[in-house]
């Protein structure tokens, strides 16, 4: 009896943990694909991680999908563009539910400037996302994106 006791107890353990490795390993995943996505420049494919409706938090302020596809549009059309970008430090969390993921992980991103003079550079940011589960799968609903400050840059 005890030894049944105990194993339907580690057996539920086991598929408790099983449940909640899946959903942070599919974020993960998506996690990649999203910045892998970005740093190529691939703009729909980005785009298509993101729910229409997610808010966004950047440096310069708040803004919406439509306003970032805009801007991010014209930043590639007119010759800027990601030259590389590598992610660390990721973290995920997982509502009870299951249902909501924030992942927050630091960004490094080296960026070609859109003006004459293609300046390059390499700069370090923060960044939390937040993932809901959708019908149409895992979609981003929420960022929130600042530059790592000088004294604490990896």
């Amino acid at each position: 009896m005890y030894k049944t006791a105990l194993f339907s107890f580690l057996l539920l353990c086991l598929t408790a943990s099983a449940s909640i490795a899946g959903p942070k390993a599919d974020i993960r995943q998506l996690e990649q694909e999203s910045n892998a996505a970005y740093a190529a420049n691939e703009f729909d494919k980005y785009f298509s991680f993101y729910s229409d409706g997610a808010i966004l938090w950047f440096p310069e302020g708040r803004t919406d999908i439509p306003s970032y596809k805009k801007e991010w549009g014209e930043f590639l059309k007119s010759g800027g563009g990601i030259k590389a970008g590598t992610t660390s430090d990721m973290h995920v969390t997982l509502s009870p539910r299951g249902d909501v993921a924030i992942a927050s992980y630091l960004l490094r991103l080296t960026t070609q400037d859109a003006d004459k003079g293609k300046k390059v550079h390499t700069e370090d940011y923060q960044e939390s996302d937040v993932w809901f589960k959708t019908d149409a799968g895992w979609k981003i609903m929420h960022v929130h994106y600042s530059q790592v400050p000088k004294s604490t840059k990896p």
